[in-house]
């Protein structure tokens, strides 16, 4: 069940929109000040958030500025004020959406499912890497290429994620040792991250003797190319 916190403080209004998000299946945590908003993301994770502007301790824009700090989140401003400053910072701020009151819920239930649509669309865009024909599948932890799986140990396969997440940037091995591997393990060194990339190369490149993806940029480090 996707769980939602509202953060309102008019009893009239939690009610009714308790029992319809509850029949719509969601799971309903009420806040009714900043504080408790606070206190209910620190000890729990939520699908979206149905954010009240004005609060008895405070601006539903403190909260959205506090959660984009560290999630993406969907949050739906659900406010009285419909002024055009208001709108504007809200989504500035990292806002999904902004509905003023009085509001029909039918609407308001259309607004979340269009979030969180966006929100899970999103994320499976994320979980997936795609460049010169080769697929990362993040949350299976599966490299294809041309349709057929590449089997990569742990140490190439982290490499190629690094690489493929930032493209055409030249890594130095520097960078690339202290991303990938605890500063513990003393032996991962140049030479050692020298092999791992020409085992790598072996694998993922058309041609490993003349590798066009995974580039060596003389003296500075190594750059992942889009060909």
């Amino acid at each position: 069940m996707r769980k939602i916190l509202l953060v309102e403080d008019d009893l009239s209004l939690i009610e009714g929109l308790k029992f319809s998000l509850s029949k719509h299946g969601f799971d309903v945590t009420i806040a009714r000040t900043l504080k408790q908003a606070k206190e209910y993301l620190n000890q729990s994770e939520y699908t979206l958030i149905i954010l009240d502007l004005m609060l008895p301790d405070g601006s539903g824009f403190d909260i959205c500025k506090t959660v984009r700090q560290t999630s993406d989140i969907p949050i739906i401003f659900l406010t009285a004020s419909d002024e055009e400053v208001n709108i504007v910072m809200g989504l500035d701020l990292g806002g999904d959406d902004y509905i003023t009151k009085p509001f029909k819920l039918n609407e308001l239930i259309s607004r979340i499912n269009a979030a969180l649509r966006r929100s899970d669309l999103a994320k499976q865009q994320a979980a997936v890497l795609n460049s010169n024909g080769i697929t990362i599948k993040l949350l299976e932890g599966r490299v294809i290429k041309n349709g057929k799986d590449i089997d990569l140990t742990s140490a190439e396969y982290r490499l190629l994620c690094l690489f493929m997440q930032n493209p055409r940037v030249i890594l130095s091995k520097e960078q690339i040792i202290q991303k990938l591997w605890d500063c513990r393990e003393s032996f991962i060194d140049d030479n050692t991250l020298a092999v791992y990339v020409s085992r790598l190369r072996e694998k993922i490149e058309d041609d490993p003797k003349c590798p066009g993806f995974l580039v060596t940029i003389r003296g500075m480090g190594y750059k992942w190319n889009i060909v």
